[in-house]
This record gives C-alpha cells, structure tokens and sequence, in this order.
C-alpha cells in the first residue's frame, strides 16, 4: 500500500513537470500564442473596418499633431513595441494633442497618443510602458471582446429567432451607434491583462521594464493630486497601488533579468523638448507653420521688388 502511495505521488510530480505551463505569462511565447481567443463576433477583418471608421470619429474631434519628427518617432516607439507583441494587426499610430495622460487603443490596431503622456513620462522607458499596455489591449482585441461580452450578456432576454440567431443578433448590434468611447471602456480584467502583456512586450523590446511601474506611478499620483490631468477614459481603471504592486511581482516572477535595458535616449530627450516647445508656442498665440516658408536673398529683395512694381511688357 505504501509504494502504491509512493508510485502516485511520483507520477503526480511527473505530471506536473510535464504541465505546460500558461503561455500568457511567458514573454518567450510572444507569437506563438492566440491571446485574442474567447467570444468574439467580429472577424479580424471587420475589427479593422471598425476601427478605421472609429479612428475617423477621434480625428475629426481632435488635434492630431502632424510635426514629421514627433510623429515619426512615435510611431517608431510604437512599431518596435508592436513588432515585440502578439498584434495580429498592423499598427496606425497618431499622436493627439491632448494634455491628458493617456493613450487611446481601438479595433484593428488604431494607436492614438496623447501629448500629455509624452510630457508626463521622465524616460523612454516610461513612454514605452504606457504605450505598450495599450498595444496589448490591441493584440488581446479587447475592444471586440468586450463588446462581444456585452451582446451575450443582453442574449437572455431578446427571443433569438426574430433576430435570426447569434449571427443575426452579433450583426444587428454592430449597426447599431458606434463610438471610441464604447470600444475604449475595459473590464478589470482586461487591464490587468493588458499590465501583464504589455509588460512583457516592454521587456522583449528592450526596455526596462520598471518603465511601467514608473509611469504607472506617476499616473496614479496625478490621478490624487490632480484628477483633471488623468484621462476619464485612463481613470476608468486607474493604475491603483495594487496593480502597480502585480505589475512588480510579475517582473520578478516572469521576467528573466537581462544585463542590460533601455531605460532612455537622447532622442527622447529632444522629442519631448521639441514638443514642450510646439506646446509653449501655441499657449502663447505664436502661429506654428505647418509648411515651409520661401525666405530670399538679402540683396535679391531690391530687385525682386523692382520687377514686381514695374509694367508688364508682355505683347498681346
């Protein structure tokens, strides 16, 4: 009786050796792994056309910046980041002249970055947190599941037949009036997912990943000393004390420590000067082109002149 005791105990062990573990928490897995999976009316292809027509909402309600530097180095923080993910969407990333912190994740893979992120972050590291825990929202397609969700929840008291079944009713709601704010509202569940993807995208990208426990700090001190500067749609899950302390523990429990991280650059630095500076001359009233301007020669200006003023000899 003791050794068959014994023998069960040895192949529970084994077992368990043999488990596989969660693939979620395991940033070597990043890729091979459908972290989009559950219940989900919209196709991939229809969570783009989605997105696509939602992105145009927060385009027509906002001010995008269109400066080539801080744009193209967004976008460039955010592709790295997305390469590093699970996203099964190419990545449109803009960035929204907002003083709120906060970042904006829609449908297929629409990115908008508020300039108050940018200012509030210290390092690129911190930049990259706040941005790579919306990627995860996109790669996890959260938006669409959690619409999804909210469909079956309403199922039990709609009669399925004068709807034409699931399909009927998934596509019935879909007609309905869309907007960013109802795909951009998360469960507690889906952020704190999205901490821990997204911290890892942080991490397989290169960067510290005490970036986002930073940033998350930060926030959640705006958040008590000055609600207006937090987003309502970020204050919806704030970054309270206790996720902060989950996003910490799975650093330590997850994430192999590495030599070396990225913790900030020099072009961050210049990024956000050049942005605190655009800010500043707008505040002020100061016009910002938005086009080159033909500037001429000193000594080419007399003759310029002297040409314009005189009569047009042109035959007829």
């Amino acid at each position: 009786m003791r050794w068959a005791v014994l023998l069960a105990t040895a192949a529970l062990a084994v077992q368990a050796q043999d488990a596989p573990k969660d693939k979620k928490k395991d940033p070597d897995q990043i890729g091979n792994r459908d972290v989009g999976k559950g219940i989900n009316f919209y196709s991939i292809e229809k969570e783009i056309a989605l997105g696509k027509v939602l992105a145009q909402q927060v385009r027509q309600n906002s001010r995008i910046i269109d400066d080539p530097v801080i744009s193209e180095y967004i976008n460039r923080v955010a592709q790295n980041l997305a390469r590093n993910s699970d996203a099964r969407v190419p990545l449109v990333t803009e960035v929204i002249q907002d003083d709120s912190v906060n970042a904006l994740s829609l449908p297929g893979g629409y990115f908008f970055v508020n300039t108050g992120l940018i200012e509030t972050a210290e390092t690129e590291a911190e930049l990259a947190g706040g941005m790579a825990h919306e990627i995860a929202h996109i790669a996890a397609r959260h938006s669409t599941r959690q619409a999804s969700r909210g469909q079956v929840a309403q199922m039990a008291t709609i009669p399925l037949i004068f709807m034409g079944g699931w399909a009927g009713y998934g596509a019935s709601q879909a007609a309905g009036p869309l907007t960013a704010l109802t795909f951009s509202q998360f469960s507690q569940a889906f952020e704190n997912e999205a901490d821990m993807l997204g911290l890892q995208y942080l991490y397989k990208t290169g960067y510290d990943p005490n970036g986002m426990v930073d940033i998350f700090e930060r926030i959640d001190s705006l958040q008590r000393q000055r609600p207006g500067k937090v987003s309502k749609l970020f204050a919806t899950h704030p970054p309270t004390g206790d996720r902060i302390i989950k996003v910490q523990k799975d650093i330590d429990e997850f994430l192999k420590s590495q030599p070396q991280y990225v913790v900030t650059t020099s072009e961050f630095n210049q990024v956000k000067a050049r942005l605190l500076s655009l800010e500043n001359r707008r505040r002020d009233g100061i016009p910002v082109p938005d086009r080159p301007t033909l500037r001429r020669a000193p000594e080419k200006l007399a003759e310029f002149a002297k040409s314009e003023s005189a009569p047009d000899r042109r035959t007829e």
